[in-house]
């Protein structure tokens, strides 16, 4: 993608969706932070559907605690890597409580401490909950960036230093969000849809994803009897 390119790009995509943000459903920074732990290898639908039966139940660490192992992997036994997860959620909790005086840490050093928590996790966690201009590279964003020349790389972390490095500051808060959302719904892995997307002109994959044909509907009974000269 050229240089000239970038700023258009981005601007098409925050003219589509002013206000992005995360689809993991939370209401304070330790949920946030408990639901990005958990999505790991997960859906953030899976992880919606788990946290709407534990966070009423237990949303601090000092609850999920209290819970203890056996009954938090009964409420998380639908994702992916539960067993894991729950131990390092478990573990988190403590750490957050005996270092953190229960908060989650505003430093990607202190949150990268925490088990579980890797460079998306935290990323996620300091771009959404504590506003600092930082890209989560997931599977989507990378395929993205690389599909669209806007920061080719073979690593999330490469691909991360491409983005920081190269989209405009003004859009850089909100990036990691409008990619990871476009790579969801419309840059998709398999086939991206091409035809439908906004940032098509200045994106560098070809060829582009054509519309797909509309199935023919042959028509039956009567209708196909005019047609073909044949008794329905």
């Amino acid at each position: 993608m050229k240089d000239r390119d970038v700023a258009p790009f981005f601007a098409a995509l925050a003219a589509g969706n002013p206000h992005p943000t995360t689809e993991l459903e939370y209401t304070s920074v330790f949920e946030l932070l408990t639901a990005v732990l958990l999505s790991a290898q997960a859906t953030d639908v899976g992880v919606n559907r788990a946290t709407r039966r534990l966070f009423p139940i237990a949303n601090t660490p000092q609850a999920i605690l209290a819970l203890g192992q056996e009954a938090l992997e009964g409420y998380l036994s639908s994702i992916n890597l539960f067993r894991t997860k729950t131990r390092h959620l478990l573990a988190t909790c403590a750490i957050l409580l005996e270092r953190h005086g229960g908060q989650v840490p505003r430093t990607r050093e202190a949150l990268e401490e925490l088990p579980g928590v890797g460079r998306k996790t935290a990323n996620v966690v300091l771009n959404t909950a504590f506003g600092q201009a930082t890209v989560a590279v997931d599977t989507h964003i990378l395929r993205v960036a690389n599909r669209t020349g806007l920061a080719p790389g073979a690593t999330p972390l490469a691909v991360e230093r491409g983005l920081v490095a190269r989209v405009p500051p003004e859009y850089l808060p909100n990036a990691h969000h409008w990619l990871l959302l476009h790579g969801r719904y419309v840059c998709q892995a398999r086939t991206p849809r091409c035809w439908e997307c906004v940032v098509a002109r200045w994106c560098d994959y070809e060829p582009k994803t054509p519309p797909p044909k509309q199935a023919t509907t042959w028509p039956t009974g009567p209708a196909a009897s005019r047609l073909t000269g044949r008794a329905p």
